[in-house]
């Protein structure tokens, strides 16, 4: 007779408030749990269904009290099709190749990573990230992790982006590019890089975390149609969610690309 250990239980934990990083003048609470033992994957691929992001070997959500901005993304790669505007930004960046490699943190993406947190975060914490806190970040991973190295015809790196594969496609995790390059929408080019990555893959979806309406630095992800956005435990388009939600005016505007 064989015997299966039972599944050890998974714990959640409610973090202290803090100060939003999204919306001004808001606070913010997650729910935590580790992603940790031989089905790390499985539990990751179900924690990401359900809006949840990594960092690190931790996987959170938000759960502020008076405030659900926060709406998780996703791209239905099948159906996607790229709009003027991302149009436009893929042939700005037709001279760099796009290469999947280990997440392994090397010396030169961390010279990179420095340069684009002082150039655009300079007082966030991590800009004062070590290379040490930077190999964390990159291999602190129990789950299948690489990187997407994006290179110029000099085979310099340009930008960068930690991704995750899941069961049902890629989740983008954090990216980051030189900073003189900002005009050239690295961080959207990345995404869709992404994309055409989870179509050769046949995988059905890129995650792309949190959508806020409300806030500027989020706005990209909603450049990204059709995709779907996670609301009341169920994944819906978000012209739906838009046209049940957003003033007319506001729908017009976000919809002219």
């Amino acid at each position: 007779m064989s015997y299966k250990s039972p599944r050890r239980p998974q714990f959640f934990y409610t973090t202290a408030p803090l100060p939003c990083p999204y919306v001004a003048g808001r606070t913010e609470r997650k729910v935590v749990t580790e992603i940790t033992g031989p089905d790390a994957d499985a539990l990751h691929d179900r924690l990401s269904r359900a809006g949840f992001r990594r960092s690190h070997n931790i996987a959170y959500a938000p759960v502020c009290p008076s405030c659900s901005s926060c709406l998780p993304i996703r791209i239905p790669v099948a159906a996607f099709t790229p709009g003027r505007t991302l149009r436009r930004i893929a042939r700005a960046n037709a001279g760099l190749e796009g290469y999947e490699v280990p997440a392994r943190a090397t010396a030169e993406q961390f010279q990179l990573f420095q340069r684009y947190q002082n150039a655009r975060h300079g007082d966030g914490d991590m800009a004062t990230m070590s290379f040490y806190d930077y190999r964390a970040m990159i291999e602190d991973t129990p789950i299948d992790t690489f990187i997407a190295e994006f290179r110029d015809e000099h085979d310099r790196l340009m930008g960068a982006c930690l991704s995750d594969r899941l069961g049902d496609g890629l989740s983008a995790v954090y990216s980051f590019f030189a900073p003189e390059l900002e005009s050239r929408s690295l961080g959207t080019y990345a995404v869709l890089w992404l994309i055409e990555r989870a179509k050769l893959l046949s995988l059905p979806y890129v995650y792309l975390g949190y959508w806020v309406p409300e806030s500027r630095k989020m706005a990209y992800k909603s450049r990204f149609r059709p995709s779907e956005v996670l609301t009341g435990g169920t994944w819906r388009p978000l012209d739906d969610v838009e046209r049940a939600t957003l003033p007319a005016g506001a729908l017009v505007a976000q919809s002219c690309d």
